[in-house]
C-alpha cells in the first residue's frame, strides 16, 4: 500500500472504503482534492472533463407537515451545454466518470443502520492522559489504518443509551448509581482543588510536559479580498469563461452561525458556548430531527451524536429564530440550514464540498440551501447582470426565479426561504469552486434523492416559542426548558452549559497562565504544533484577538494534578486581524488559516521518558499527512482565485439593519440630524442611486418623526426593533407602488415580545466583529466649497505633528488663502472646558469665518461633532493630516510616531504642558496613537473623504530615506507592549500609577536616550518645514476657493440598471441625419423647427427594460457588456410628436444581438409633454397615415457599445 494513503484516526465497522489512483488533476468543489468519509480517506482522480448529458435540476418540493413541505419528488429538465468548456479526451472522460462515481461510493458507504430496534455502539471516547502515548505503527492486516491506543481512559464499550435521564453532575453516557456515586465524589474533590486554582497553578512546565490540542468546531477560514468587487467579479467571469472554475451562488439566509459536534462534542455558537444560544440551536436541530424522523428520531439522533464523535465532525449551519433578537425579518418559523460539514480528525480541518453536504443532510434529513451553480461565460455574466438590475428591489421571489433562470444548475433547499423565513432576502454569496463541481453535483442527485416523507402524526411538543414564551425568569431557566424538551437521546448532559451540580462554567475560567503553560510545552502531534505557531503569531504581532479558556467538563473524570483539560475559545475581535494573518500566510504557506468560530479541545499532562520517543514519530507521521494532504492542495485553484469570494446584499434587508435598527442609538442619543447624517453617509458608502437615495430620504424622515414621537428619548431596543418598524413600513408601503418597491415587503410581523430569549445583560454572545468598509479603488469628483459659508480647518493627529506652527503660519500670511474671510484660530492647550462647544460658539459668532481648530480630532466623536457644527452654522469642514503610509492597522507608521515623540522631547515650555519636561511623553503619544488602531492608511483617508468631501495632506517625510534605525523600531515595539499589558489591566489609567509604573519609568528614559542617539537621522528624515506649509497652504487655497479636486471612494455601480441598450455615438447621428436633409426638403424642413442638434445630447437604442421585459431579460445582455454592437440603419419614422430611427442590431463575437423590443429603434425626438417610449407607436401611427417612413436602401451602419443603463 502506497506510503501516500492517509492514515485514518478512526475505523468503525459498516463503512467501505473504495480506494482510486490519484491524479495531477483538479479536485472537486471541496477545497482538498479527496473525498473523506467515516474517519476514512478516499482519493477521488478529476480529470479537467467529465462527459455527462447536460441537465438543469429543478427540484420542486412542496413544504413539509411542519413548514417545509409535505411531499418530496424532483422533476429533471434539460438544458444545453452547449456554450461549456467542451472536453478533448474519450480517455480522459471514462476517467472523470469514474472519479465522479467515486463520490457516490463514499456515501453509499456511509451506511446510516436501518430501524432494527437498537441503538449503535460508541467506543470509548480517547483521552491524553500520562499513561499512554499514540502507535503510529500500521497494524498488519489493516493497510492504512492507524489505531491508536488508549490513553487511560477506556474502560468497556457503552451503548448508546437512548432514553435515561440527563447525567448533569458527570461526563460521558449514563453510569449505574454506585458508579454515578463514586464518580461524584471524586469529581468534587478535583473540581475543588481546580477551582481553588490548585491544579492548574501547580502545574508546571518541564521536559515531560506535553500538549494536546484537538479542534472541535470551525467554521470555513475568513479570508479578505484585497481585490475591489469589480475586480472580484472580472477575475469570476475570466475563470469561469476559460473553464477553470465554476461559480457557486448560495441564498444567505438572516441568522447566527450555530456548530454542532456531538453531544461530547458541543454545541457552539459564533464565539461562545454554554448559553441560551447553544440551547436554542441544540433545540432545534433536535426538533429537525423529530420533524424527519418521526417514531425513529430518538434512536437517529443518538445515532447522529455517535457518528459525529466516532469521525471527530462538525456541522455549521444558519441558526434562523425569532428568538434571538432582530434581524431584517422575523421568520415565521424557527429553522437551520446546513452551511457546512468538516472532517476535524487528523491535519486541518477538511471541509466537504456543496454536493458532498447535500449527500450527507439527504443521508440524514438535514436542511439544505438553495444553491445556483455557473459554469459558463453566459450564465456567470447573467448572473451579475441580474444581481444589479435587483439589488435595490430585490425580494426572495424575483431573486430565486431569475436565478432559477440564469444558472445552468439550480438545486433549491429542503427548506423554502420565502416559506420559512420570508420575502426579505439578506442577499447572495458568490464563490469560485473547481470546475468539475456541476458534474460533482449531477451525480449526486442523481444517486441521493430526497428522502422519503414521513406521513405519520408526529408529536413534536412544545415549540420553541411556546417554551420561551413559559420560562420567563431567567436565562438559565429557559436554557434547562429548551434542553429537557431535546431529549436525553441528543442530549444526555448539560455539562457546557451548567457545569458539574450545576455550577456555572463560564464562571469557571482557566487561569491566563494556562495558554503560557500550552505554549511552552511539547506538542503531542503535528496539529497541536501548528495550533500553537498560530497562537505564538498571534500574540507576537498584537492581533485583536482574545483566547479564552474554560475547564472542560465532558473530561472532567480524567482531570488529575498531572492531566488538565481545558476549552479554548479564540475570538477575533476586528476583521482587521484576518487581513493581517492573511499576509503572513502568504509569507509563511505551511500557516494554518484562521477560522471563523474557533474552538479547541486542550490537553496538558506528563509523560514518562520512555514514551517521548513514540510522541515525537507521532509528530512526524502526521506532519506528513498534513503536508500531503492539506485544506488546498498544489493542484487546487491558486490561493488567491481558491478564496474569491463577493457577497452581495439586498437593499430591502439593509434598510431594515442598516440604516433603521443599526442606526437607533444615533436617533436617540445624538439627534435627528446626526441620524440623517449617517443614513445619508451610509447610502454614499453602498453607492446608492440617486432615486433610491431620495426615497429613502423621505421614508427615513417619516421613521424619525414616527418613532421619536412614541418613544420620546426612551431607546427602542434593536433585538425588537421590528415590533415598531414593521407596522411603520406595512403603512409606508400602501401609499404607492413605488413604495411597495422600495420596502420590498411588509405585513407579515411575528409578535416576538412575549417569547423572547433572555440574555444577560451586558453580554455580547454572537461576538460580532467591527465590519471595515470595503473601500474601493480611487477615482477622482470634484468636490467644491461655497464662498457663502465658513470653513473649518481641523487636524486628526498626534502630538508632535505641527499643527499649532502650521496654524501660526497662517494666521501670520493670512492672504496667503487668497481668501476675504477672517482667519480665526482657537488653541485647544489654552482652552478651559469644552473646547469643541468654544469652536461652535465662535462658528456662531463669525458664521462667514476661517476657523482654524488647533486640537487632535483623532476620533469618531469628534469627527461627528465637527459635522453636527457644520450643519447647524454653515459650513464647510477640512481635514489636515501628517502624511505617512501608515501600518497595517494604523494609518500612521513607526515612523512618523517616532518623529513626534522626538519632536516633542524637542519642545520647551509648552502650553500643554507635554514637553521635554514631561515625564511619561511616550506614554502620552503612545494613547493618541492608539486611538486611530484598527484603520488602515486607506480606510482613514477614505472615511475622512466620505464625511467631509476633502483632505488635505500635510507632508512630513521624505520619500528616499533610509530605513528607520532597528533602536528605534526596537523601544517603539516595547512600548506597544508595555502599552498593552498597562491598558488591558489598567485601562486609561496614567503611566505613572499602576502596577507598571517602574516599567514605565525605565521605558521612557530608555526612550530618551534611544531617540537622542538617533537624533541626526530624525533631522534628517523631515521635509522642511517651511515645504510643508507651502504645499498645505496650497491644498487649503484651493479648498476655500472652491477648486479642491479630492479623491473618493469609488464603488461599483450598484441598483441603477433599468435597461439595456447599444448607447449611439450622437455626432454620427447627426452627421447622418444632416446628410439625409440635404436629400429631402421634407426631413430638413421638420428637423429645422425642432432644433435637434440642441436637443439630441445622446442616443441609444433599448434592448430590453426591466419593467416591460424583466429582469432576466436585462440580465441575458450581461455577456456582451462594453461590446461594440453594429447597428444597420433602415427608416427614419415621424409624426407631428415625435421622431425615431428605425434599427437593426448586428452581432457580437458571431452571436447575434436581438432586441426585445417588438419595434427596435432609435428615439430622436418627442413633443413637451410626450414620453419617448411613445416613439414605440410610430410604425402603427404610418399605417394609419399618421406618420411618415423614409426608407434607407442601402442602410447605414453605425456603431455603438452595449451598457446598462
Amino acid at each position: 500500500m502506497s506510503l501516500g494513503l492517509i492514515i485514518s484516526q478512526r475505523i468503525f465497522s459498516g463503512f467501505t472504503l473504495t480506494l482510486h489512483s490519484r491524479s495531477s488533476s483538479s479536485s472537486s468543489s471541496s477545497p482538498h482534492n479527496y473525498y473523506s468519509i467515516s474517519g476514512s480517506f478516499l482519493f477521488l482522480r478529476c480529470p479537467r472533463s467529465i462527459s455527462f448529458s447536460s441537465l438543469l435540476l429543478r427540484s420542486t418540493m412542496l413544504r413539509r407537515n411542519q413548514g417545509r413541505g409535505a411531499a418530496r419528488g424532483q422533476s429533471w429538465i434539460g438544458k444545453p451545454y452547449s456554450d461549456r468548456p467542451s472536453g478533448s479526451s474519450t480517455a480522459v472522460e471514462v476517467g472523470s466518470v469514474r472519479g465522479v462515481e467515486a463520490v457516490t461510493d463514499k456515501f453509499n458507504s456511509l451506511s446510516i443502520p436501518q430501524n432494527d430496534g437498537e441503538s449503535s455502539v460508541r467506543p470509548p471516547v480517547q483521552q491524553f492522559v500520562s499513561v499512554g502515548l499514540v502507535n503510529n505503527n500500521l497494524r498488519q492486516g489493516q493497510s492504512g489504518f492507524w489505531n491508536p491506543k488508549s490513553y487511560g481512559t477506556a474502560s468497556g464499550t457503552t451503548a448508546v443509551e437512548v432514553e435515561k435521564g440527563p447525567a448533569a453532575q458527570v461526563a460521558g453516557r449514563a453510569q449505574g448509581s454506585a458508579a454515578h456515586t463514586a464518580s461524584a465524589e471524586v469529581n468534587n474533590a478535583v473540581l475543588s482543588k481546580l477551582f481553588k486554582g490548585n491544579l492548574s497553578d501547580n502545574f508546571t512546565v518541564d521536559n515531560s510536559t506535553y500538549s494536546h490540542a484537538q479542534i472541535r468546531a470551525t467554521f470555513y477560514p475568513k479570508f479578505e479580498n484585497e481585490k475591489s468587487d469589480h475586480e472580484i467579479r472580472v477575475r469570476m467571469i475570466e475563470m469561469v469563461s476559460k473553464g477553470l472554475a465554476t461559480m457557486e451562488v448560495s441564498l444567505k439566509h438572516s441568522g447566527s452561525l450555530f456548530m454542532y459536534a456531538g453531544d461530547v462534542g458541543g454545541a457552539y455558537a459564533k464565539n461562545s458556548f454554554g448559553n441560551i444560544y447553544t440551547a436554542v440551536g441544540v433545540f432545534v436541530l433536535g426538533k429537525t430531527f423529530r420533524e424527519e424522523w418521526g417514531a425513529q428520531a430518538a434512536k437517529k439522533q443518538a445515532e447522529f451524536n455517535d457518528f459525529l464523535e466516532r469521525n471527530r465532525m462538525c456541522i455549521s449551519m444558519e441558526l434562523v429564530t425569532a428568538v434571538l433578537g432582530d434581524h431584517g425579518q422575523r421568520p415565521r418559523e424557527d429553522y437551520v440550514v446546513v452551511t457546512a460539514v468538516t472532517e476535524l480528525g487528523i491535519g486541518r480541518p477538511k471541509f466537504y464540498s456543496t454536493a458532498e453536504i447535500i449527500a450527507f443532510c439527504r443521508k440524514w434529513r438535514l436542511p439544505t440551501n438553495h444553491v445556483w451553480l455557473f459554469s459558463t461565460r453566459k450564465s456567470v455574466t447573467s448572473f451579475f447582470a441580474a444581481y444589479d438590475v435587483l439589488c435595490e428591489e430585490g425580494t426572495a421571489t424575483p431573486v430565486c426565479r431569475a436565478l432559477d433562470e440564469v444558472a445552468d444548475i439550480s438545486v433549491p433547499g429542503s427548506v423554502d426561504h420565502i416559506k420559512v423565513q420570508g420575502e426579505i432576502l439578506e442577499g447572495l454569496v458568490a464563490r469560485i469552486v473547481s470546475h468539475e463541481s456541476s458534474k460533482h453535483m449531477e451525480q449526486v442527485l442523481r444517486d441521493f434523492p430526497l428522502p422519503p416523507v414521513d406521513e405519520d402524526a408526529k408529536d413534536l411538543g412544545p415549540s420553541l416559542r411556546e417554551i420561551c414564551a413559559a420560562n420567563r425568569s431567567d436565562e438559565k431557566q429557559q436554557i434547562r426548558a429548551l434542553l429537557q424538551s431535546v431529549g436525553t437521546s441528543f442530549c444526555p448532559n448539560y455539562l457546557d452549559w451548567f457545569g458539574n451540580e450545576g455550577s456555572d462554567p463560564h464562571s469557571r475560567n482557566a487561569d491566563r497562565s494556562v495558554l503560557t503553560k500550552f505554549l511552552q510545552a511539547h506538542p503531542v502531534d503535528f496539529s497541536t504544533a501548528k495550533l500553537q505557531e498560530m497562537i505564538h503569531l498571534m500574540r507576537e504581532k498584537r492581533y485583536p484577538a482574545a483566547f479564552k479558556l474554560y475547564h472542560n467538563y465532558q473530561k472532567i473524570n480524567s482531570v488529575s494534578s498531572e492531566n488538565l483539560h481545558f476549552k479554548m475559545v479564540i475570538h477575533v475581535h476586528s476583521d482587521s486581524a484576518f487581513r493581517r494573518y492573511q499576509k503572513e500566510m502568504r509569507n509563511k504557506p505551511g500557516l494554518w488559516p484562521l477560522y471563523r468560530g474557533f474552538f479547541v479541545d486542550l490537553n496538558l499532562f506528563k509523560a514518562e521518558k520512555e514514551k517521548a520517543a513514540e510522541i515525537t514519530e507521532t509528530v512526524n507521521v502526521v506532519k506528513n499527512v498534513d503536508d500531503d494532504n492539506g485544506t488546498f492542495t498544489k493542484d487546487s485553484l491558486a490561493d488567491e482565485d481558491a478564496n474569491l469570494m463577493i457577497k452581495l446584499k439586498f437593499l430591502t434587508y439593509k434598510l431594515r439593519t442598516f440604516l433603521i435598527r443599526n442606526g437607533l442609538s444615533i436617533l436617540f442619543k445624538e439627534g435627528p440630524s446626526a441620524y440623517k447624517a449617517y443614513y445619508l453617509r451610509q447610502m454614499k458608502i453602498w453607492n446608492t442611486s440617486p432615486a433610491k437615495q431620495m426615497e429613502l430620504s423621505k421614508m427615513l424622515d417619516e421613521w424619525t418623526v414616527y418613532i421619536r414621537r412614541k418613544y420620546g428619548h426612551k431607546l427602542l431596543s434593536s433585538s425588537v426593533y421590528l415590533s415598531e418598524a414593521e407596522p411603520f413600513l406595512e403603512q409606508y408601503a400602501k401609499r404607492s407602488p413605488q413604495n411597495q418597491a422600495l420596502i420590498g415587503s411588509a405585513g407579515n410581523l411575528v409578535r416576538a415580545e412575549y417569547f423572547l430569549a433572555i440574555i444577560e445583560e451586558g453580554r455580547d454572545e454572537e461576538g460580532d466583529l467591527e465590519q471595515g468598509r470595503d473601500a474601493g479603488p480611487l477615482t477622482v469628483v470634484k468636490d467644491t466649497v461655497a464662498k457663502d459659508e465658513g470653513l473649518i480647518v481641523f487636524f486628526p493627529g498626534i502630538p508632535g505633528c505641527a499643527k499649532s506652527a502650521l496654524c501660526k503660519e497662517i494666521l501670520n500670511a493670512p492672504r496667503a488663502l487668497e481668501d476675504d474671510r477672517p482667519v480665526n484660530s482657537l488653541m485647544g492647550d489654552l482652552i478651559k472646558g469644552r473646547y469643541w462647544q468654544k469652536v461652535a460658539d465662535e462658528r456662531r459668532r463669525k458664521p462667514y469665518s476661517i476657523m482654524l481648530a488647533d486640537k487632535n480630532a483623532p476620533n469618531e466623536e469628534v469627527w461627528r461633532q465637527i459635522e453636527d457644527m457644520c450643519r447647524s452654522t454653515k459650513a464647510s469642514a477640512v481635514p489636515v493630516v501628517p502624511d505617512s503610509e501608515g501600518a497595517e492597522t494604523n494609518p500612521f507608521s513607526l515612523d512618523a510616531l517616532a518623529v513626534f515623540i522626538y519632536r516633542v522631547l524637542q519642545r520647551v515650555n509648552h502650553p500643554g504642558n507635554l514637553d521635554k519636561s514631561s515625564p511619561n511623553v511616550g506614554y502620552v503619544l503612545l494613547m493618541f496613537y492608539h486611538l486611530y488602531e484598527g484603520k488602515s492608511r486607506k480606510e482613514f483617508e477614505a472615511e475622512l473623504i466620505e464625511r467631509f468631501g476633502s483632505l488635505v495632506k500635510m507632508p512630513l517625510l521624505k520619500s528616499d530615506r533610509s530605513a528607520l534605525p532597528y533602536s528605534v523600531k526596537s523601544v517603539l515595539e516595547e512600548g506597544m507592549n508595555l502599552y498593552k499589558l498597562h491598558t488591558s489591566r489598567h485601562g486609561r489609567l496614567e503611566s505613572t500609577k499602576g502596577t507598571y509604573a517602574k516599567e514605565w519609568t525605565n521605558w521612557e528614559k530608555q526612550l530618551r536616550e534611544v531617540l537622542s542617539n538617533n537624533a541626526e537621522y530624525l533631522d534628517s528624515v523631515q521635509v522642511p518645514f517651511e515645504f510643508a506649509v507651502k504645499q498645505v497652504l496650497e491644498q487649503l487655497k484651493a479648498v476655500a476657493k472652491g477648486e479642491y479636486i479630492a479623491p473618493v471612494t469609488e464603488m461599483r455601480k450598484l441598483g441603477t440598471i433599468v435597461y439595456a441598450a447599444v448607447s449611439l455615438p450622437v455626432a454620427e447621428i447627426h452627421e447622418f441625419l444632416h446628410k439625409l436633409a440635404e436629400k429631402d426638403p421634407n426631413i430638413e424642413a421638420f428637423f429645422k423647427e425642432k432644433n435637434l442638434k440642441g436637443n439630441l445630447t445622446e442616443a441609444h437604442m433599448t434592448l430590453a427594460h426591466k419593467r416591460s421585459h424583466g429582469v432576466t431579460a436585462v440580465a441575458s445582455y450581461g455577456p456582451f457588456l462594453h461590446e461594440k454592437v453594429p447597428l444597420d440603419i433602415t427608416a427614419l419614422l415621424f409624426s407631428k410628436k415625435l421622431a425615431a430611427l428605425e434599427a437593426h442590431p448586428g452581432s457580437v463575437n458571431g452571436e447575434k444581438i436581438t432586441s426585445k423590443n417588438q419595434w427596435p429603434h432609435v428615439t430622436l425626438w418627442s413633443d413637451e409633454g410626450v414620453a419617448a417610449k411613445d416613439a414605440n407607436t410610430l410604425p402603427q401611427l404610418h399605417l394609419e397615415g399618421k406618420a411618415t417612413r423614409i426608407d434607407i436602401d442601402p442602410p447605414i451602419t453605425i456603431t455603438g457599445v452595449l451598457q446598462f443603463c
